[in-house]
């Protein structure tokens, strides 16, 4: 149990669909964030996403509200093949989003030109982890808030977010984890041949395949096996960074252990340094998994903002095998 007395920050959520957006906006939301059914978002997989129509009610319902809708179009353009992207940002302005978050600089570039009174966030997709990065966005651009990749420690997340002022900090708090820094990992292209960095898919479906081996169940993607699960054994999906491998004769979770972030106990630390936006991942989840996560977080950032204790065991259950960590941000091995 934790208490705290300052500010409460933004509380940012996913909205995989129209029923995911109202979910989240019911559950307690200041923002949600979204993308279109292409592969302009970082999220491209099938069943999820908004089409136009979709996307302007999805808005109306929200600030209706009084919660604000964030357009990711956060992968970055194919060279002459670039008007999907330009479309989409032309679309997400009419629909009336509060803020785009971009990655590619050129699309930043655009739509900053095309939109100059358009509020614009960095996605984490840009990988800007120092100050000097940031503050090229910031200048160059106008760029109001920066999504921070999960690979910083508090530290540096304190350091970036004194230094960067006014320009805004977000940080990931819940969902999956990536141990590489987001917009630069390629074993998923690799592997499949579908970049999640351009085409918004990482460890896609249509390149999963399962298959019994004796008492073994099989987990493989693109060809390549990535995990091995004994008959009872909880069966996970084969993304690649999260598989066993051998290496120096012992087989283990070479890259990075199937556990989810959860940092909801370090909220008290975030807030004190600054941070403006806590962002909840999982555009891929189902309905009740995101009341769940956005009532929890809400419960804790309320509790903080009026002095008062909150549960920081209660998320458990929710994350991925239920094991969580938090990550980076204490950073203990070094």
């Amino acid at each position: 149990m934790m208490t705290a007395a300052t500010r409460s920050p933004e509380l940012i959520c996913p909205a995989g669909t129209p029923a995911g957006l109202r979910t989240a906006v019911d559950a307690g939301a200041h923002a949600v964030y979204c993308g279109f059914r292409d592969e302009t978002n970082a999220r491209n997989f099938p069943g999820l996403n908004f089409d136009r129509a979709e996307l302007h009610e999805g808005i109306t319902y929200a600030h209706d509200r009084g919660v604000k809708v964030l357009v990711a179009l956060n992968t970055f353009m194919r060279a002459g093949a670039t008007g999907i992207w330009k479309r989409g940002v032309d679309d997400a302005v009419s629909a009336g989003a509060d803020a785009l978050i971009l990655a590619d600089v050129a699309l930043i570039a655009y739509a900053r030109e095309a939109y100059p009174w358009q509020r614009l966030h960095l996605s984490v997709q840009a990988a800007a982890a120092t100050s000097d990065a940031i503050a090229f966005y910031r200048e160059t651009f106008g760029i109001a808030r920066v999504v921070l990749p999960r690979v910083l420690t508090l530290e540096e997340i304190d350091r970036l977010t004194k230094a960067t002022a006014p320009c805004e900090t977000e940080v990931f708090v819940f969902g999956g984890l990536c141990v590489m820094a987001e917009g630069r990992c390629s074993l998923s292209s690799y592997a499949t041949g579908k970049s999640p960095n351009m085409t918004g898919v990482c460890s896609p479906p249509s390149h999963v395949q399962y298959r019994e081996d004796k008492d073994t169940l099989v987990a493989s993607l693109g060809g390549f096996t990535i995990e091995r699960f004994a008959r009872g054994e909880p069966a996970g999906y084969p993304t690649l960074c999260k598989g066993r491998f051998r290496a120096n004769g012992t087989e283990f979770h070479l890259f990075e252990d199937p556990v989810s972030l959860n940092a909801v106990e370090l909220l008290p630390r975030l807030i004190e340094v600054g941070v403006s936006a806590f962002k909840i991942e999982g555009r891929q989840r189902g309905r009740a998994y995101v009341a769940m996560v956005v009532r929890a977080f809400r419960r804790a950032l309320d509790s903080i903002a009026q002095g008062r204790e909150f549960d920081v065991g209660e998320l458990r259950a929710l994350t991925e095998g239920q094991n969580h960590t938090t990550g980076a941000y204490k950073k203990t091995w070094r």
